[in-house]
């Protein structure tokens, strides 16, 4: 006896199938009339209502077996109606096989038969349509501005008449609710000017946005342009906010699971959407190339890039994952995400000191990491300009280490992470890497191809500027900015990790990769834009208070030092340094002054000597300029 789930014994789930069982009679009704000319006199086999009797409860039980009743009919799709089909075709072909057995087809009309079948699928299939447009009618009717008691929808526009658009508006009828009242669409493609998506036209371009929200009276912007640029972008946010009307954006395709777009993931615009970035392309066949099967070892991986580092390896298929971070937290976080949401059970998480070459080894030893991305670092230029000793140990002497352990032990390719504070530097996080730049050059040549990646500033990372902006404007200002003129160069934190992927397969050794930045941001223009972003006006609800550059800070950072040349690389997105003249020397007959030098630095380091260590690290990198400020000791 076939025993139904608890969820199909619902009023509605036998209301379906007397529905259904209607159909069935209907259909062999009508088949009969179809194949006598509609008329019952000249029936010459047995009648209908000699059938009825078993051959709806027999269609009732294949279509129960199959699964007919388990959908949700307001959300009926091609899917159900493919399962129909089936349904259908077996029940016909049983009703057959009993005719067949039973009486040869004797008695019995072999037409009235294969016209049942298909008024079968015909007919329930109509009726499911039937309920699906219901509910999608209904949906539109509010959705277009007809309104429930005690609610009001939106008045909306979707910017967007693409297949992300078409989604969203499907969407938006079928949820009854979803508060928006779709008054149109708008798209820049002449083309779709005076067409319609779902009855919903096509009114005007984004240059026609002003007049449509003042006429229509809109309330809700709807971005649904997951391909747009950030100028594209600003564009219209500028439009909204100009006109006080609220926006939302719809995510690229690519954040979403699956591929799927829904309007459930509309969010509010965030910085990222105004950079006005390309999207990395890359070479995916390199990089899985020197990462697939390997074990990689990823240092500081627990931080805003080193994180993001283990999330895109994840895609080539590594054979292990060492991790290893001195932060307790972020380290279990990490090592936390790849086991449990991304199923990754080939990680390990050693909690230690880059500077450690004792435990490094033993590390190395055991795992014998091929591939080795050097993240470590601290980067708080006001906190290392105070303990310059730590941007020594963790910045210089823990890039050393890790470098040499990793020479050692045959590593293939070791890439080093540093950054735009490393060209010309006035600060010591700068200078450091600057160091930990030359060190890394100085041990090209080997086996080992060492490689480093410069970039700028990442949004959203450990330290960044957005964070603090994001605060500030919570509490209701002011935003404190250094300098009306400082500006910076700025990337996304997938992006950069990506590109740092890219360079280590491009490295052939001793090279300084260098990621184009595009144009660098004011940060004054920043904290107005997030301050927009939020609903509020700079100035007038949120002041920004400019309170002067911090120790150690530039108003313009640099991609390149003198004595630098940039060449293009394969990549349209990567650039890479060859270096000058004096940088040779420096890393063949200035070897004995320069390992002096470090020795002294270190020392000074290990005293907690500031100017000195400050002096040194100017020896070692003539173009730094220190600045004067007192530590904390």
């Amino acid at each position: 006896m076939m025993r139904l789930p608890a969820q199909l014994k619902t009023p509605t789930f036998y209301l379906m199938i007397l529905l259904d069982a209607a159909m069935f009679g209907l259909a062999l009704w009508l088949a009969y009339l179809l194949r006598f000319e509609f008329s019952l006199s000249r029936i010459n086999v047995y009648p209908p209502w000699a059938l009825l009797p078993w051959v709806v409860p027999l269609k009732i039980a294949v279509f129960l077996g199959m699964g007919a009743y388990r959908g949700m009919w307001r959300f009926t799709s091609i899917r159900d109606f493919w399962l129909l089909g089936r349904a259908s075709i077996l029940a016909t072909l049983l009703i057959l096989g009993i005719f067949l057995y039973g009486a040869g087809f004797e008695g019995y009309s072999r037409a009235v038969l294969f016209l049942d079948g298909v008024l079968t699928f015909l007919f329930t299939g109509a009726l499911r349509l039937s309920i699906r447009s219901y509910f999608a009618a209904s949906g539109r009717r509010e959705s277009l501005g007809e309104k429930q008691p005690g609610r009001r929808p939106k008045k909306t526009l979707i910017v967007g008449a693409g297949a992300a658009g078409e989604k969203i508006l499907r969407e938006i009828f079928e949820n009854t609710e979803l508060p928006f009242a779709v008054e149109g669409l708008i798209d820049d493609d002449p083309q779709k000017q005076g067409r319609s998506i779902h009855g919903v036209p096509v009114i005007g371009t984004v240059k026609d946005l002003p007049a449509m929200i003042a006429r229509r009276r809109i309330e809700e912007i709807l971005i649904a342009i997951p391909s747009a640029r950030g100028g594209q972008i600003k564009r219209i946010i500028d439009t909204c906010q100009n006109n006080s009307v609220s926006y939302k954006i719809l995510p690229g395709i690519g954040e979403l699971i699956d591929g799927r777009v829904s309007v459930k993931v509309l969010r509010d615009i965030r910085y990222e959407d105004l950079l006005g970035r390309e999207p990395a392309r890359l070479n995916t066949e390199g990089i899985r190339h020197y990462l697939e099967g390997k074990t990689v070892l990823i240092t500081g991986c627990g931080g805003s890039i080193g994180s993001e580092l283990c999330r895109q390896i994840l895609a080539f298929g590594p054979g292990r994952l060492v991790l290893i971070d001195s932060h307790e937290a972020n380290l279990f976080a990490i090592s936390m995400e790849l086991e449990n949401e991304r199923a990754f059970k080939g990680a390990a998480a050693i909690l230690a000191h880059v500077q450690n070459e004792k435990l490094m080894t033993e590390v190395f030893d055991k795992y014998q990491p091929e591939v080795v991305f050097h993240a470590a670092a601290y980067k708080h230029v006001p906190m290392l300009e105070r303990n310059p000793w730590e941007a020594v140990y963790n910045n210089i002497i823990g890039s050393r280490t890790i470098m040499d352990v990793s020479i050692r032990h045959g590593v293939e390719r070791f890439v080093l992470v540093s950054t735009d504070k490393a060209v010309r530097p006035t600060n010591v996080m700068g200078a450091s890497k600057r160091v930990a730049e030359r060190i890394m050059q100085l041990r090209r040549g080997g086996e080992t191809r060492f490689m480093a990646v410069r970039f700028g500033n990442v949004v959203g990372s450990s330290g960044s500027v957005i964070p603090l902006f994001r605060r500030q404007i919570e509490q209701g200002g002011p935003v404190t900015v250094t300098h009306p003129e400082v500006n910076r160069f700025f990337m996304t934190i997938p992006e950069a990790s990506q590109l740092i992927l890219q360079a280590g397969a491009m490295g052939e050794g001793g090279e300084v990769f260098i990621l184009r930045m595009g144009t660098p941001v004011k940060i004054a223009d920043m904290a107005r834009d997030l301050i927009r972003l939020s609903g509020r006006e700079p100035d007038v609800d949120v002041k920004i208070v400019f309170t002067g550059l911090r120790p150690g800070e530039k108003l313009h950072e640099e991609l390149i030092t003198q004595g630098e040349d940039i060449l293009p690389t394969s990549h349209e997105q990567l650039m890479v340094l060859r270096a000058g003249a004096s940088q040779e020397t420096a890393t063949s007959e200035s070897a004995g002054e320069w390992q002096t030098d470090m020795d002294l630095l270190v020392d000074a380091a290990a005293r907690h000597d500031a100017k000195t260590i400050k002096k040194h690290l100017q020896r070692l990198v003539p173009e730094y300029r220190p600045q004067e400020n007192e530590s904390v000791l």
